[in-house]
């Protein structure tokens, strides 16, 4: 039996002789499945922003817009995401350019610490740089005050300012990642012809260097941006003692103050579609900016980059890099631990009042802490295994069946990523409080993993799918001739090819579940504490040592999943 290689996979279905097969069944699951968990969602937000039950109501939305606090929460976002996203871009790629194209030692060392934010949550950081520049309560302002004899603090964390550093110094990596990738791509022959020209450096560097990864720096400072739009834990646990209310914290505290009122969520609602309008434009902009220009990155290099000597500047770049990172990254983790070992919150880092009390009290004496790390584990495998078998039947039926729809099917499988956390819970709370199928999930863990399945299920869809697609027709079509059903084919063939994918994509929506709060610090009820509430609520009750205690087992747990991935992953080939 002669078979072209060309023949589509949709075709290998009816070789079982079935009109409705294994591949039909697939794509109305999938399509009932993102129906459900997105679209669903995303309706009621904006059935209940502008209706009144059946007729249009703008009213509402006008009056919570309007309202002086709310503008000043959208003034406060705007401002604290330009001004990070700016400075976040210009370091990023400053350090970009320094380990990809110049000759400054122990790249390797930096490359590790540039990897540590991206394992860190954002709130935790910013907790770190509260017990460090709160006032005259945090320590490094009381060793400065002690040192130089001042009166009053020299720093205050508390203010927008502060937001904006922690931000900046805790984002910078996402542009870093994306630039240095694009220089690794990058052929550098136009950059060698130029310097044989005559050109000097600065010239090579503004006129090639910077036009060709254009696209990379467009695309971090894109993820800046949306990020700090929609952040929640930073402004949170930095702005929150000062009043300073962004988008995503005022929406969490519209939900909060309402106490289940249907109205309170209403207005919660409103800003929410405004957090949205202004994500979009920022996707806007930047498609515009792209669009205005050819931007190419020639790949297929023909040498290797010349480094740029840095000559006698190399030592100062490298001590002021080396502490620069040490402080930015390494510091907020020393201090999470020391605060986590300190019989009580405020007293001095010296051996007699360390002890390991407060991992007893969250690990042993403390039942709500326990009951959140149950959560947060099951919330991470549970919504890792439910995304990682949606996300491989997602990616099988839009890149091997190819159903009429597959565009929308995509579509609205990686719709999710792009809006807030809170947006996203806020249209679960909608949802699944009865008003639609009449089942209330409400304050139940099962919210929160209706919600994390929504987010996360581009995650896997991305990985899996790029695998799936070195995965050739030709190999199931050998399967099938040697008289091998549709689905041992499935089962036999393709997805032990891509099993290093599935894998890892596993482990892309695990790592982030377990580290997650803008979502869950919405939906959570009594007994459905994540890890970041329970982070959290210790903090805000004024248990600052159990507090940074439960931290420091959360960075445990994230950095072993970790190295776990990496390891899994190290060998990993192409198929």
């Amino acid at each position: 039996m002669r078979m072209s290689f060309s023949r589509k996979n949709s075709d290998l279905a009816r070789m079982d002789g079935k009109k409705f097969g294994l591949d039909q069944i697939m794509t109305i699951v999938c399509f009932v499945i993102l129906t459900t968990v997105v679209i669903l969602p995303v309706v009621m937000i904006i059935y209940n922003t502008f209706w009144d039950g059946t007729k249009i109501d703008l009213e509402m939305f006008r009056r919570v817009i309007f309202r002086e606090e709310n503008l000043a929460a959208m003034k406060n976002t705007v401002i604290i995401a330009v001004i990070s996203t700016i400075f976040a871009t210009i370091i990023g790629v400053f350090f970009a350019w320094l380990l990809g194209r110049s000759d400054i030692p122990l790249k390797g060392v930096m490359r590790w610490l540039f990897s540590i934010p991206f394992m860190i949550p954002p709130f935790l950081a910013a907790m770190a740089w509260d017990m460090m520049f709160s006032g005259r309560g945090g320590y490094v302002n009381r060793m400065l005050m002690s040192v130089f004899n001042l009166k009053n603090a020299p720093f205050n964390i508390n203010t927008i300012a502060g937001i904006i550093v922690i931000e900046v110094v805790y984002y910078f990596p996402f542009v870093y990642m994306q630039v240095v990738s694009a220089l690794e791509r990058m052929d550098p022959t136009l950059e060698e012809s130029a310097r044989i020209a005559g050109a000097k450096q600065w010239y090579v560097i503004r006129k090639i260097t910077l036009p060709l990864t254009i696209p990379a720096i467009s695309s971090g400072t894109l993820l800046v941006l949306i990020t700090s739009l929609s952040n929640y834990g930073i402004p949170r646990m930095v702005g929150s003692s000062k009043n300073i209310f962004t988008l995503p914290t005022k929406i969490v505290d519209l939900v909060n103050r309402a106490g289940g009122d249907f109205q309170g969520i209403r207005e919660a609602t409103a800003l929410s579609v405004v957090l949205v309008i202004v994500v979009s434009i920022a996707l806007f902009v930047q498609r515009k900016l792209l669009k205005a220009g050819r931007y190419d990155i020639i790949k297929g290099k023909s040498m290797r980059p010349t480094l740029i000597k840095l000559r006698a500047a190399k030592y100062p770049l490298l001590i002021f890099s080396l502490v620069f990172l040490a402080l930015v990254v390494l510091a907020p983790l020393v201090i999470i631990v020391l605060v986590s070992l300190l019989r009580a919150y405020g007293l001095p880092f010296s051996p007699e009042n360390f002890t390991l009390a407060n991992y007893t009290k969250i690990l042993v004496n403390n039942k709500s802490v326990t009951d959140s790390i149950k959560n947060s584990l099951f919330l991470g495998f549970s919504s890792g295994f439910i995304c990682l078998f949606l996300g491989v039947m997602l990616s099988y039926v839009i890149y091997k069946v190819k159903p009429k729809g597959s565009g929308i099917l995509e579509t609205l499988a990686v719709l999710p990523y792009s809006l807030p956390g809170t947006v996203m819970a806020i249209g679960c709370i909608l949802a699944w409080s009865g008003a639609v199928f009449g089942i209330t999930l409400y304050n139940s863990i099962w919210i929160i993993l209706v919600a994390y399945i929504a987010r996360y299920l581009s995650y896997t869809l991305k990985s899996c799918s790029a695998s799936l697609q070195q995965v050739h027709v030709s190999l199931e079509e050998a399967s099938r001739a040697c008289g091998a059903s549709h689905m041992e084919s499935l089962s036999d063939v393709t997805l032990p090819l891509i099993k290093p994918a599935m894998i890892s994509s596993f482990f892309m929506v695990f790592l982030p579940a377990m580290r997650e709060l803008t979502t869950s610090v919405l939906l959570y009820g009594p007994n459905s504490r994540t890890l970041g509430v329970a982070i959290q609520n210790l903090r805000d009750n004024g248990y600052m040592t159990q507090a940074a205690a439960l931290s420091v087992v959360a960075i445990v747990i994230i950095m072993v999943c970790n190295g776990v991935v990496k390891a899994i992953t190290r060998d990993r080939k192409g198929v």
